[in-house]
């Protein structure tokens, strides 16, 4: 399954400074830029772009707030453009997905915290201006959605999960789409994970590792106040049906806090977990890595590594700074710390990349057998660095992105790039906002 930057299962993270990573293949330069929009910058709220064969398909937000889907074909520069009957507020879990089924049918849902059903279809192949609102999927479960994504199953199916009930209380479903029926059915007959009424997971994507699993790891959390994650947990599935643990031990879905085969660090509510702070890797022999944040002892900040030896996790604390996020709350939270990139690089060594408020974007050089640190560097960016050049001079302004979900037939490179103001809580910020900025399309080298 392919991964993308820095990419993670929840929206907080989307929207503090990018944490960025190394690029290894000389310098980058933009070979287009196309301006699309003009789109909210009093807020931000995580847009989706994705190429498709000679198509590129853009949903966002428009000025007015407007869920809308703009289309091009990559010979021309000019969009096509479709206002949905769907507006946002002020709560920046409310990102946009878009997907293309095998049939050409374009899928679009969004604008949905703890809220009911939002989501199209289109009428006809690849036709944006023929995308039609629906009232259900399976017609069950579907009345408090959060964090829709598509996604393509094992064996090339259409999936779209997403999680029901709110934070602190829900479960994950997920559905499968019949492109000859042009119907919605349920993948797995029980919810992925549960809370039981008394706690949520916030789970990464299921991504597939060198060693053919699907790899997927979460953390639990007590109530909508993110101070009570906790327990962070793995499974892994050949197809995505049926789960086990790293032992291969097997467990029944839906997975439950009671497994505690799947533990990887019980670390307890208060403890320093944060759901958008953990990555998954894979070391030189394909095994599982998994790099996070928590508290130490003292209460200051520290990253950690876990990997299996042994029949066991182990969780070494690998930083031993005087640095300290205390975060609790409800809502979307401004970020101190953020991860990103967690891979082993071309040279041996493993890459532990952050953002720290006070220091920037970092990257930890890792000894790849032993995950001692052996370095520390400047990160920066996989795309041309002045895109991240921050052009209204309103104060607090911030560069967003969105990457390619899609790939195109030449290969070349695109994202989409606008400029808005942190998260708030999801509430409308006081005082002076500022005016909608411009929406663009880049295309450039690597």
């Amino acid at each position: 399954m392919k991964s993308l930057y820095f990419k993670v299962f929840t929206v907080f993270v989307i929207f503090c400074i990018s944490v960025v990573t190394s690029a290894q293949n000389g310098n980058m330069s933009i070979e287009k830029v196309l301006e699309i929009d003009k789109v909210p910058a009093d807020f931000p709220v995580g847009f989706c772009l994705l190429t498709h064969g000679n198509r590129q398909y853009a949903a966002y937000y428009n000025a007015d707030r407007e869920m809308t889907v703009a289309c091009r074909t990559l010979d021309s520069d000019r969009w096509d453009y479709k206002v949905l009957d769907n507006k946002v507020g002020w709560d920046s879990h409310n990102s946009i997905v878009l997907k293309i089924d095998s049939k050409g049918y374009i899928h679009v849902s969004g604008n949905m915290h703890a809220s009911p059903l939002i989501y199209y279809i289109s009428r006809n192949p690849f036709d944006i201006q023929s995308l039609e609102k629906q009232s259900i999927l399976t017609g069950k479960e579907e009345n408090r959605m959060t964090y829709p994504h598509f996604m393509d199953g094992p064996n090339g199916e259409f999936l779209y999960h997403y999680r029901m009930g709110g934070s602190g209380n829900g479960y994950e479903i997920y559905n499968v789409w019949d492109a000859e029926k042009r119907e919605w059915q349920r993948y797995l007959d029980q919810p992925l994970t549960d809370g039981r009424g008394e706690r949520n997971a916030y789970m990464s994507q299921p991504t597939l590792g060198p060693d053919g699993y699907f790899h997927m790891i979460w953390v639990w959390r007590e109530t909508p106040d993110c101070a009570t994650n906790h327990t962070l947990s793995y499974a892994r599935s050949k197809d995505m049906k049926h789960w086990e643990s790293i032992r291969g031990e097997k467990v029944e879905l839906p997975m439950t806090l009671d497994e505690k085969s799947l533990y990887v660090d019980a670390t307890q509510p208060g403890g320093g977990l944060f759901n958008p702070g953990i990555r998954l890797g894979f070391d030189a022999t394909g095994k599982p890595v998994i790099g996070y944040h928590k508290y130490d002892k003292d209460m200051n900040t520290q990253l950690y590594i876990s990997r299996f030896e042994n029949e066991i996790w182990t969780n070494e604390q690998i930083t031993d700074w005087k640095f300290r996020w205390i975060f609790q709350g409800n809502g979307s939270i401004a970020s101190e710390l953020i991860l990103g990139n967690f891979r082993l690089s071309d040279d041996g060594r493993f890459v532990f990349g952050y953002w720290r408020k006070d220091m920037g974007s970092k990257e930890l050089l890792l000894d790849a057998k032993t995950f001692k640190i052996v370095g520390e560097r400047e990160a920066t960016p996989n795309y041309p660095p002045s895109i991240d050049n921050v052009e209204s001079t309103f104060p607090g302004i911030r560069v967003m992105k969105a990457f390619d979900t899609g790939k195109s037939p030449d290969g070349s490179t695109y994202m989409l790039r606008w400029e808005t103001l942190n998260v708030n809580r999801d509430r409308k910020p006081e005082g002076e906002l500022p005016p909608p900025c411009i929406l663009r399309l880049y295309k450039y080298s690597k």
